[in-house]
């Protein structure tokens, strides 16, 4: 049963994603195909392929991962939005959802996104998608999943081959990361040094990130080095495009400078590229600009086209 204070983090959780998006809106799309099941361990194991309205492909697809702290927050979330101006550029979007943390603690998550990923490049084909062209994108929690399919393509410790497609590659060609967390156990430092106060320490049984692990962070370590990006960088992982918000008092904007500059040293700058945008807090409204959007397109069209 989920104490007081799960449900609270929850019921935070959906208000702040409400608070500034609603569903995503998708009625005047032509080309989808919705709850595509990808995996057979849980009904969250589905996701959406939308396409372009022109063309026959193949199209480099965006991998869309939603956000809600691994507890809340769905495919079709109001977040998607910005993800699916990419059908007007050529881009297919696929829209995922994973286990939360109340059904299945770590590395489930993870083990979902690997599993969608397989599943799009044996399907490919089928869905005119290119599978040598696909770019993770999320936020929050779906940044931090993003960011990890991008530094730990080929660890075979954070993959569950046995949940289909063990023949295909879960590697991706970009990622996308916007306000991800890194360091569960650095946050709630790293938040204090920039004088931001946050609901709820992440070093506590009940936090989005012990909830995640199954336990207290500050007990499992080993576990946190295991759902940090940062743990895996090589020199064969795919360019970053990394925006935090300065004012950001849910997850704090140092741990994407940190994993900016790790990959930086191992990829070279010319693959690594983070965007700090002041005044902005969590999923503040600097990510949906038409702006930024011509940002984020042009890093994704630079490595996918």
């Amino acid at each position: 049963m989920k104490t007081f204070l799960t449900c609270f983090l929850v019921g935070l959780v959906s208000l702040a994603a409400n608070a500034q998006f609603k569903k995503a809106e998708i009625s005047q799309i032509k080309n989808k195909f919705l709850d595509i099941p990808y995996a057979t361990l849980s009904k969250a194991e589905q996701l959406d392929v939308y396409l372009p309205d022109e063309g026959d492909g193949p199209f480099p697809a965006i991998v869309s991962i939603h956000g809600g702290a691994f507890l809340g927050g769905d495919k079709r979330d109001g977040e998607e939005t910005p993800m699916l101006e990419g059908l007007k550029r050529g881009y297919a979007v696929v829209s995922v959802n994973y286990r939360l943390s109340q059904e299945a603690t770590w590395p489930a998550q993870i083990y979902d996104c690997k599993a969608a990923v397989r599943w799009i490049k044996a399907n490919a084909k089928k869905y005119k998608l290119d599978p040598d062209k696909i770019a993770a994108w999320g936020g929050s929690a779906g940044g931090q999943l993003a960011a990890l399919l991008g530094t730990s393509g080929g660890v075979k410790s954070l993959e569950d081959t046995t949940m289909g497609n063990p023949e295909q590659s879960s590697r991706v060609q970009a990622v996308v990361d916007w306000f991800g967390p890194t360091d569960f156990l650095k946050m709630d430092e790293q938040l204090k040094e920039s004088h931001e106060e946050h609901p709820l320490p992440a070093s506590v049984p009940n936090s989005p990130a012990s909830l995640l692990l199954g336990k207290n962070i500050v007990d499992v370590p080993d576990l946190v080095r295991q759902a940090d990006p940062d743990t895996y960088i090589s020199a064969d992982d795919p360019p970053f495009l990394i925006q935090h918000g300065l004012e950001d008092n849910i997850v704090p904007f140092e741990g994407s400078i940190l994993l900016a500059r790790k990959l930086g040293r191992v990829l070279g700058y010319q693959k690594v590229y983070l965007e700090l945008f002041p005044a902005t807090g969590h999923e503040g409204p600097a990510f949906f600009t038409e702006e930024n959007a011509k940002i984020v397109f042009l890093f994704l069209d630079k490595f996918m086209k």
